[in-house]
Parts: C-alpha cells; sequence; structure tokens
C-alpha cells in the first residue's frame, strides 16, 4: 500500500481535476504514479510540463526515451517504473529482448547500445561522465543537443524513480519479468540441454 495518498480522480481539488483529465484524455486513465504527484499540483505539473516537452519537441525517439527510462529505473531498483517503461516500451515498439538489453545498459544495436550506456553512466557517475564514456556518445552519432536530452530525460526518471520508490506506490501496470542472473541462465541451459557448467 503506497505510503503516500493516491489522489482519486474524483477526490481531487479544481487544479487537481484538470491535470488528470489532461493526463486522462491522453491515456485514458491516471496511473497511479500521477495520483502520487497530484499530493503536490506545482510537482505534477512541472513534471507533465517537463515530460511532454522533452517527448513533442526532443530529438530522441519515443523507443530511444524509453530505452533511457528502463535503464535509469532498473539503476535504482523501482520497481513502478520498471513494470510501467515496461509497458510503454512494447507499446512504442520494443522487443522484450530490446526492453531486456535496456535494463542491462545495453541495446539491440549500435544507437540503442550507446543510448543505453550513456544514460546508465550519466545516472551512476551523477552526471561527472569520463572523457571516454561522452566521446563513445558522440561516435555512434549522437551530438550535444542528445547529450543534454538525454541528461533531461535521466532527471526527469530520477525524480519518478525516488517518489515511486518513497510512496511505494502502487504499482497499475503487469509487473516486469526479473532479470535473469548469470547463474539461473547456466541452470536454465544445464536443466534444457543436459549440460554441466
Amino acid at each position: 500500500m503506497s505510503r503516500l495518498p493516491q489522489i482519486a480522480p474524483d477526490q481531487a481539488n479544481p487544479q487537481q481535476a484538470e491535470l488528470f483529465e489532461s493526463v486522462k484524455s491522453k491515456l485514458g486513465r491516471v496511473p497511479n504514479l500521477l495520483r502520487v504527484l497530484g499530493n503536490s499540483t506545482a510537482a505534477l505539473r512541472g513534471y507533465l510540463d517537463f515530460s511532454g516537452a522533452l517527448s513533442a519537441g526532443g530529438g530522441l525517439d519515443p523507443k530511444q526515451r524509453e530505452i533511457v527510462a528502463l535503464t535509469v529505473a532498473q539503476a535504482n531498483d523501482c520497481e513502478y517504473c520498471l513494470a510501467a517503461h515496461s509497458t510503454i516500451g512494447k507499446m512504442v515498439g520494443l522487443s522484450p529482448e530490446a526492453i531486456e538489453a535496456a535494463r542491462r545498459a545495453d541495446g539491440y544495436d549500435e544507437l540503442s547500445r550507446a543510448v543505453a550506456r550513456f544514460a546508465d553512466a550519466v545516472v551512476k557517475s551523477r552526471g561527472r561522465v569520463d572523457d571516454e564514456q561522452l566521446d563513445a556518445f558522440r561516435a555512434a552519432g549522437f551530438n550535444d543537443d542528445a547529450v543534454t536530452e538525454v541528461v533531461a530525460h535521466v532527471a526527469l526518471n530520477v525524480f519518478t524513480n525516488y517518489l515511486n520508490n518513497l510512496a511505494e506506490t502502487d504499482v497499475d501496470f503487469p509487473a516486469a519479468a526479473p532479470l535473469a542472473t548469470e547463474e539461473s541462465e547456466a541452470a536454465a541451459c544445464s536443466t534444457a540441454c543436459g549440460c554441466t557448467v
């Protein structure tokens, strides 16, 4: 159960109701994350404005944005965001393998790998990315606009990860599958093929 109230749309004040209606018109519902964010109308409005600006005017495509979200959610162990972005990732065309790769800060091709690795470097270094990591991102074909945008997406996702982790927001998306570990992969292999590892 969430440690912060998940404001029900029918119990929202006029400011909350206006923002919830905007969300519902786009998504068909108001996810629990946004109901928790509704505890602060300013935080909810800021999140929606920032997210909207990055989606509408940014250079990263929807798959790349979801790769950043998945990489960051895994780094921050955010159960809610892993579930939400695994679902959204499928909606924008990421395969289950691509979703798992993003969670491992990897990718299914050179560009997705570069995005995931750079986002992972940003979140884990708290922005103190070394020259080699920055050069690798640029070498994959990304410019300074993309560098800045990845940092913006990391910041937006850290915000939601931390809020969900603090609030223990009730997950209202299908749960993300646990990542297989090398040990479980080896055990599955030995069970399936009879080999010993």
